[in-house]
């Protein structure tokens, strides 16, 4: 099944507005945006970071399609070695059509790479509709070329939906072909 727009209008649309009853097409929950961040908390001198946040902006290019806003420290915090101003990681805002090729992308190419994949977690909403996804290697997606990263790093993709509850964001994921793990019954 492709993920798109028109397969969201044709298919997912209706189904959705069916199964929980809704009379209004613009109460029916959507995939508003996804977010994507790594932080970086190594290592502690300055430079060997600059370094580290440049090679993670190289891939965040790669994967996601755009270029990742650096993220940077508020306060400073001595015991940490962290001053104001220093880079922490990096995030990227995706919506329209990057949106959907990286959901695409993760779905049909990324998660069925990772190591023993029994599907993703059930529980990581956040009582909003929004899910919260924790990905332990950004080497799951095949455009990094493992000779050119420093070291595996976790990612996290946060998909931001219109769902007033988790139910229906659920739901919404699913039909657009989620892996969630299967529920013991």
């Amino acid at each position: 099944m492709t993920i798109d727009q028109a397969t969201y209008q044709k298919e997912i649309l209706p189904a959705l507005k069916k199964e929980f009853g809704i009379k209004n097409i613009m109460a029916v929950p959507k995939l508003r945006k996804i977010v994507v961040n790594m932080g970086v908390s190594d290592p502690q001198d300055p430079k060997v970071r600059k370094q580290a946040i440049d090679n993670i902006v190289q891939q965040f290019m790669v994967i996601t399609g755009q270029k990742p806003k650096i993220t940077t420290a508020r306060q400073s915090i001595a015991t940490f070695k962290l001053r104001a101003g220093d880079p922490l990681g990096v995030a990227v805002t995706l919506r329209g059509k990057r949106m959907w090729q990286f959901f695409r992308k993760l779905v049909a190419v990324a998660l069925p790479r990772v190591k023993d994949f029994r599907g993703v977690s059930r529980t990581a909403f956040d009582g909003q509709g929004n899910y919260s996804l924790g990905l332990e290697e950004q080497i799951i997606f095949p455009e990094i070329e493992y000779d050119k990263i420093e070291r595996v790093r976790s990612l996290q993709a946060i998909f931001v939906t219109t769902a007033p509850n988790d139910e229906q964001s659920r739901r919404l994921l699913e039909l657009f072909g989620m892996p969630f793990v299967k529920e013991d019954k």
